[in-house]
């Protein structure tokens, strides 16, 4: 196998290793973190039905800053998640780091959506 194919394999690896721990159910769905170099995109998913309930990322129109791949917009993102979510209805989740290490832009993002109304 070449470096490619091995690097894609151990971070298929990781997430599988972090989404296998989680359990999820109708009252808690999942708040799964996508994080690339230049964005951030969330998503809280209802493994039941498979379906996306609420979804929030850093490319939407309304997101408010400009530079938006630091921790001032994952904290702005946390927070715009959080009040999509209480406004539906949704309080208890199950965060799915998606195979990232908790440090960064990804404790940013979780430590907002705590302080906005999510538990988890």
């Amino acid at each position: 196998m070449n470096k490619l194919a091995i690097k894609k394999a151990r971070e298929l690896r990781r997430k599988m290793r972090v989404k296998r721990k989680l359990k999820t159910s109708l009252e808690k769905p999942r708040l799964c973190i996508t994080k690339t170099n230049k964005n951030i995109i969330v998503q809280v998913i209802d493994d039941t039905k498979g379906h996306t309930l609420i979804a929030a990322s850093t490319l939407e129109k309304d997101f408010p800053m400009r530079n938006r791949n630091n921790i001032e917009a994952a904290k702005a993102l946390g927070k715009m998640l959080a009040e999509k979510a209480v406004q539906k209805g949704i309080k208890k989740i199950v965060f799915d780091r998606n195979g990232n290490i908790y440090h960064g832009r990804v404790k940013a993002f979780a430590d907002a959506a705590r302080e906005n109304g999510l538990e988890f």
